[in-house]
C-alpha cells in the first residue's frame, strides 16, 4: 500500500484497512470438493468422516470440517459449510453439498452433475456448456481429482461414481450475486480458482466481471460500459438507452481486469462511468480502486479544480480536503461541476490509454452522487456532452 499523508489526529483511510480483518476463507469450489472426497470416502468406508483433508486447486493440502454424513448402500451424502473469512461474500456460511453415488460397471468414470441451488448456464461465453452446471473448469476438474483420490478403491474395481452438488438455499443467494446478468439461472456458481478466499480481494467478483466481458462478446457485443456499481450503472444506462443490456458490466474496484479481458475480446468501444471518487482513482492508474488500497490523489483533484478557475482559497481546501466529493460539491455550487468532472474525465482517459493500449475507443461517463450522468468524454475529440 503506498504510504498516505499522516494526520496527527486523525486515522486515514489508507490506514484503516488494517483494521477490517484478514482471515482467509475458502471457495464454493473448494467447499464443494471436501463435500464430495468426504462422501466418496463414505462409500469406501461405510461412514463419512467427520473432517477431510482435500487437496486445493493451488495444491495445498486443507481440513475441512464436514457435516451430515451419511452412507446408504451405494449412495452417500455430505456437507462442508462454506467459510469466507473476512471477504464480503454472498455465499458465506452456505452449505455446500455433495451426493455421490457408485454406479456399478461405471468403468472408472467420475460424472459431475449440478443439483438444486447451483446455477444452470443459459447463455455462451462462460466457457461452460449451456444448459449444464455453473461449475467452472478449475473447481470442476478440482472436485473430480479430489473425488478420484478418495474413491480409488472403488474406481480400480471397474465401478463409476456420480457426484452431484448441490446448495440449499442457492437460489435466494443468488439474487446477491451478479449470476442472472450472466444468464445463470436458478442457483449461485461453483467458483475459485485457487481454492482459498483472500480478504477484499472478492475474488468471485472479479471472476463475474470476466465472465460478463466474455458473454457480452459471445454475444456479438462490441461496446462494453463499464460502471463501479449500482448507481452508476443506472447512470449509464440513461445515458446509453439503445445499448443492450449485456453491454452494462459492474467492474466494481477491478479496473485492470475488466480493461484487459475487454481488450482481449476485441471490444471495438469501452465506456466507464463513475463518480468522482472512482473517477480519481482510475485517474491516479490504479489497477483496483478499493476505497482500502490507497487514497484519493487530493493533488490531481485539486489540479483538476484550478484549471477550470476555481478560486485559489478554494483549491487550497479541495487540497486539504478529507474526500472528493467535497471538491464535487463545493465546484458545483460555483457552477463548475462539468468542467471539473470533463477535466477529470479527460485525466482518466489518458492513464486509460497509457496503460491499456488498442485500437478500441475510449468514452468516460461522470455520474453525479444521485446516479445522474452529469458530462460524457470522448477520447476522440474530447468533445462533452452534457445530460440532462
Amino acid at each position: 500500500m503506498a504510504a498516505g499523508h499522516s494526520l496527527p489526529d486523525k486515522v486515514r483511510k489508507g490506514d484503516a484497512r488494517r483494521s477490517r480483518g484478514n482471515r482467509t476463507g475458502f471457495t464454493t469450489g473448494a467447499n464443494s470438493a471436501a463435500a464430495a472426497a468426504a462422501a466418496t470416502l463414505g462409500l469406501v468406508r461405510g461412514a463419512v468422516p467427520d473432517a477431510v483433508e482435500c487437496v486445493l486447486p493451488n495444491t495445498t493440502r486443507v481440513r475441512f470440517t464436514i457435516r451430515d454424513g451419511q452412507v446408504d448402500g451405494d449412495h452417500a451424502h455430505a456437507v462442508s459449510i462454506k467459510d469466507a473469512g473476512d471477504d464480503p461474500d454472498a455465499t458465506h456460511g452456505a452449505r455446500l453439498t455433495a451426493d455421490v453415488r457408485r454406479i456399478r460397471g461405471g468403468g472408472g468414470v467420475v460424472i459431475l452433475a449440478g443439483g438444486p441451488g447451483v446455477g444452470v448456464v443459459t447463455k455462451p461465453g462462460l466457457g461452460l456448456a449451456v444448459g449444464g452446471p455453473a461449475i467452472n473448469p478449475v473447481p470442476r476438474r478440482n472436485i473430480i481429482d479430489n473425488v478420484r483420490a478418495a474413491g480409488t478403491p472403488i474406481l480400480e474395481a471397474g465401478d463409476g461414481l456420480e457426484v452431484t452438488i448441490s446448495v440449499p438455499g442457492g437460489e435466494e443467494i443468488a439474487r446477491k450475486t451478479l449470476n442472472a446478468r450472466l444468464g445463470i439461472l436458478g442457483g449461485i456458481s461453483i467458483l475459485g480458482t485457487t481454492g482459498i478466499v483472500r480478504p477484499y480481494s472478492t475474488a468471485a467478483f472479479r471472476a463475474s466481471v470476466i465472465q460478463a466481458i466474455d458473454v457480452a462478446a459471445n454475444q456479438g457485443q462490441t461496446c462494453v460500459v463499464f460502471t463501479t456499481g449500482g448507481r452508476t450503472e443506472k447512470c449509464a444506462m440513461r445515458a446509453f438507452p439503445d445499448l443492450d443490456e449485456a453491454c452494462f458490466v459492474q467492474m466494481g474496484d477491478f479496473v485492470k481486469a475488466a480493461f484487459t479481458t475487454a481488450v482481449r475480446q476485441g471490444m471495438r468501444h469501452i465506456v466507464v462511468g463513475a463518480m468522482i471518487g472512482k473517477l480519481t482513482k482510475i485517474a491516479q492508474g490504479l489497477s483496483v480502486t478499493h476505497a482500502w488500497r490507497e487514497e484519493v490523489d487530493r493533488e490531481l483533484i485539486a489540479a483538476a479544480a484550478a484549471e477550470v478557475g476555481a478560486p485559489p482559497a478554494l483549491v487550497a481546501e479541495i487540497r486539504a480536503a478529507e474526500t472528493a466529493r467535497f471538491a464535487a460539491e463545493r465546484l458545483s455550487a460555483l457552477g463548475l461541476a462539468v468542467a471539473f468532472h470533463r477535466a477529470l474525465a479527460g485525466r482518466a482517459i489518458r492513464s486509460l490509454r497509457q496503460r491499456y493500449p488498442g485500437p478500441h475507443r475510449l468514452t468516460v461517463l461522470a455520474c453525479n452522487f444521485e446516479g445522474v450522468p452529469i458530462v460524457s468524454v470522448d477520447e476522440a475529440d474530447l468533445k462533452e456532452t452534457t445530460h440532462a
